[in-house]
């Protein structure tokens, strides 16, 4: 029998939703960001080799990787709406959240076992933990209007970033000191390894760990999830049929639209530039030796993380004070001049100085963007389908930020280029706002 489980807006169901930020953020930061990018690119460097063989031809690391996350957002694009939309209409959330929760912890253990001699194992463990990762994500977030009331969910989503900052700083903070001392951690040269990329392959099933470990709390106050009632014909395809439920109410809820057309466009910025910051700081960065390069890079995120902990919670606060779009507005514009002073970047400090300025509004952002989302929902028990395409939303910006970066950067020879471009992006995600709240005519 199923014990008894919090209710809406209490304390406790709100701290077990935002932990699972704890749980999962491990992901975004040590393979998404930091110790991942240094690996893929050290294992090329060992090598000494720049191109790997792959479905029958030649491909640079570079694209190589570019192309496989592109491809597992446009995997993650699909596969999220078929599963929202099933979860919703059998009321079962819970059992896809640990479902992909597992699938991207166990695949970044997988990740052990990435080399240039396994790399299909290694790309498919890199694509499903892409994928674990995203669509548990947009699971967890659906849950937010379910667990808390609308004057609840700024401060709850921001409380989630910054938990999700905290815990993915302690696991980095400890992976840091194995690639940095392995002999301290036992960990030597053996089998032709060098004992820091071997160090980096043990972080790896650290974050699987510490993923399956800290998301149980999380699973064991989370309600199943909202039933929805009526004949159940088509459910595998019910997910897309949600979608265009949800498109076809955006119609009559004018700000939701607007807020989502803003939405898209500098959410297409944000997440473009998360995903390729280290890319970017590895090549453009005068760091000097490898090493240098290595600690350098993972002291800048692990800045980011440590200031977004306090930007999301000084975010939050603002938004009380001056209102969540006014206040989305000013960070667009924030955005738009970090991206023009990322042109300028040169030294190490440079980098760190952007790290620490990307830090105030990363995760304001992004918590802000979540908790205004929910506020501006109608009264509807379908929450995981609107959430669903919210993350659509997300995801198809992804893969054409992403697509245009890498084919500016391609056309004109430098990424620098490309950061100018990101920004025209915020510039007009700032003006979007700006037209949430005006009256329609």
């Amino acid at each position: 029998m199923e014990r008894v489980l919090a209710i809406k807006g209490s304390k406790k169901l709100l701290n077990a939703w935002a932990f699972y930020d704890w749980a999962n953020s491990v992901y975004s930061l040590v393979i998404s960001s930091a110790i991942f990018p240094i690996f893929y690119g050290a294992l090329f460097r060992v090598a000494e080799i720049e191109k790997v063989t792959i479905f029958g031809g030649e491909i640079a690391r570079a694209p190589l990787i570019s192309y496989v996350t592109s491809l597992a957002f446009v995997f993650i694009a699909i596969i999220t709406p078929l599963v929202s939309g099933i979860a919703d209409y059998l009321g079962n959330k819970k059992v896809f959240l640990k479902f992909f929760c597992y699938l991207g912890a166990l695949s970044c253990i997988g990740l052990y076992w990435f080399s240039l001699e396994h790399i299909y194992f290694g790309l498919i463990c890199y694509f499903f933990g892409l994928v674990g990762f995203w669509v548990s994500f947009a699971i967890n977030n659906s849950y937010l209007p379910d667990i808390a009331f609308p004057e609840q969910q700024d401060s709850i989503s921001a409380k989630g970033f910054s938990l999700g900052y905290v815990g993915s700083v302690i696991l980095l903070v400890f992976n840091l000191a194995m690639v940095m001392q392995p002999d301290f951690f036992g960990i030597t040269d053996s089998g032709g390894e060098v004992a820091e990329i071997k160090a980096m392959k043990y972080s790896f099933i650290s974050v699987g760990l510490w993923w399956i470990l800290f998301s149980q709390y999380t699973f064991a106050n989370l309600p199943q999830g909202n039933k929805r009632e009526g004949e159940r014909t088509n459910i595998i395809l019910n997910g897309f049929k949600e979608l265009g439920i949800v498109w076809k109410q955006l119609g009559e809820e004018t700000r939701l639209k607007r807020y989502l057309g803003a939405f898209f466009v500098y959410s297409m910025a944000v997440q473009t530039i998360m995903l390729i910051a280290t890319y970017f700081g590895e090549e453009e960065i005068n760091w000097g030796t490898d090493s240098e390069r290595t600690t350098g890079l993972i002291i800048s995120i692990l800045v980011i993380q440590i200031v977004a902990i306090f930007g999301a919670t000084m975010t939050a606060k603002a938004s009380k004070t001056f209102g969540n779009i006014k206040t989305l507005v000013v960070i667009n514009v924030f955005w738009l001049a970090l991206c023009i002073y990322a042109y300028f970047l040169q030294t190490p400090m440079d980098f760190y100085i952007a790290a620490g300025l990307v830090g105030i509004v990363m995760g304001g952002i992004q918590a802000l963007s979540r908790s205004t989302y929910s506020k501006f929902l109608p009264e509807t028990t379908d929450t995981a389908s609107f959430f669903s395409f919210y993350d659509v939303a997300e995801k198809i910006g992804i893969i054409i930020g992403t697509f245009m970066y890498g084919a500016v950067a391609q056309l004109t020879g430098s990424m620098r280029n490309s950061t100018i471009f990101l920004g025209i992006f915020f510039l007009m995600g700032a003006l979007l706002l700006l037209r949430v709240n005006r009256r329609k005519s």
